[in-house]
């Protein structure tokens, strides 16, 4: 049999380190220590793999996650073999946190390191009409893979305020605390506005990473 689809650059990688892009598009983890995933982003496995569903670790979390619209339920992943991970074909980055942290926007984060920590954080300014938006804090010393729906920019924040689309933040300086502003005025929202009501501020030493895709619509409480 013969077809581009055997191509080599088309088999797996070899597992020589634990956190490894397969493709662009996919990540490959060896697993011996578990890790935590986004639910619904397992696409293949090899070995003697448990996924549990990752509940919150204290009152607080459980508090946030259950009133954060963008938050996506997690699963820690355990055993020995390997998982691969993709979202929507988006495009994979991998982190390599050295007692550094990171900021991660709603539905970016694919899979990292369970010795990690990690907690949610409300964005200031965030209220009924912006979903009550959420990012996710990691940090420590591990391996981080987040998604960007196409190639992203990364754009300094130190020398001007820099506003972006929430939906299209990947992630961002861990010193950095986001508000919510809106560019319109109560009368163009009241007639429908323009779909670009509401947007994350960044302004001091650090950087935004932006995707080239406002992906899924927000989702407004009512």
């Amino acid at each position: 049999m013969r077809s581009d689809l055997f191509d080599q650059s088309n088999l797996e990688v070899d597992g020589s380190r634990r956190f490894a892009l397969q493709s662009r598009k996919m990540l490959k983890v060896t697993l011996g220590e578990p890790v935590i995933a986004a639910k619904g982003v397992m696409v293949a496995y090899q070995g003697a793999v448990q996924f549990h569903h990752k509940g919150a670790d204290s009152l607080a979390k459980f508090v946030k996650r259950a009133i954060s619209s963008d938050d996506q339920a997690l699963m820690t992943v355990s055993g020995q073999g390997d998982v691969f991970f993709a979202r929507y074909a988006h495009d994979v980055f991998i982190l390599e946190l050295e007692g550094d942290a990171i900021s991660i926007g709603g539905g970016n984060v694919l899979a990292f390191d369970a010795n990690l920590q990690w907690d949610l954080h409300r964005t200031r300014g965030a209220g009924m009409m912006t979903g009550g938006l959420f990012s996710t804090l990691i940090h420590g010393h591990g391996s981080v893979a987040l998604t960007s729906d196409g190639p992203p920019v990364i754009l300094d924040c130190s020398q001007q305020p820099t506003f972006v689309d929430p939906n299209a933040a990947v992630c961002w300086s861990a010193n950095l605390s986001p508000e919510i502003v809106s560019s319109m005025n109560m009368t163009s929202l009241l007639r429908g506005g323009t779909g670009e009501a509401f947007q994350y501020k960044f302004h001091g030493p650090g950087f935004v990473i932006v995707q080239p895709s406002e992906g899924f619509p927000m989702v407004t409480q009512g």
